[in-house]
């Protein structure tokens, strides 16, 4: 069965429009970003204060690692630290001494709660944060617990911590998530 020119360059244009449409679908399915809101706490211990980069990396147990390599650059708003109503929404320096700052976070979207947070400081003052917290604007049930930190953060390293699920093996503790 012989197909002429034009049937077989229209055949061709239409399997090649579908064929793009699908891989643009696929491209939308995993580059769909969703917004968290990170609330972090600077202690009111003296000098607990930081003008260093901050580096936040959080995720799910699904492998779904957002990292933010700047979160000094993208402060929203101060808070009170004994209610939660808005003092001041000008931008100002974040990680001062007794402050809870509030930042708004774009990455990949978490199918399960956050389960682990990291924060890295380069620079050379130190920074004593109190607790930080992701919530997903996405829902609630994926938001993270409190993280506590109440130290003083090691510099130009990833320090937090992983309270995802896993068993113990001989070998040590096995995460379901790949690292």
């Amino acid at each position: 069965m012989a197909i002429s020119g034009g049937t077989s360059s229209a055949f061709y244009a239409i399997l090649l429009f579908s064929l793009l449409s699908a891989v643009r679908c696929l491209a939308s399915n995993d580059k769909k970003t969703c917004m968290y809101a990170v609330t972090v706490e600077t202690t009111c211990t003296k000098g607990a204060d930081t003008s260093n980069h901050v580096s936040l990396r959080f995720g799910d147990t699904n492998s779904n690692d957002i990292v933010v390599r700047r979160l000094n650059s993208k402060h929203v708003r101060r808070v009170d630290p004994l209610e939660p109503q808005v003092l001041d929404d000008m931008s100002r320096k974040p990680f001062q001494v007794c402050m809870v700052d509030q930042f708004q976070v774009a990455g990949k979207c978490v199918t399960s709660p956050i389960c682990y947070l990291y924060l890295k400081l380069a620079g050379a003052d130190d920074w004593r944060p109190g607790f930080v917290q992701v919530r997903s604007l996405e829902g609630p049930h994926l938001s993270s617990n409190y993280f506590y930190f109440r130290r003083v953060l090691p510099r130009h390293v990833w320090h937090g911590f992983d309270t995802c699920p896993g068993k113990v093996t001989p070998f040590g503790i096995k995460r379901n998530r790949k690292v």
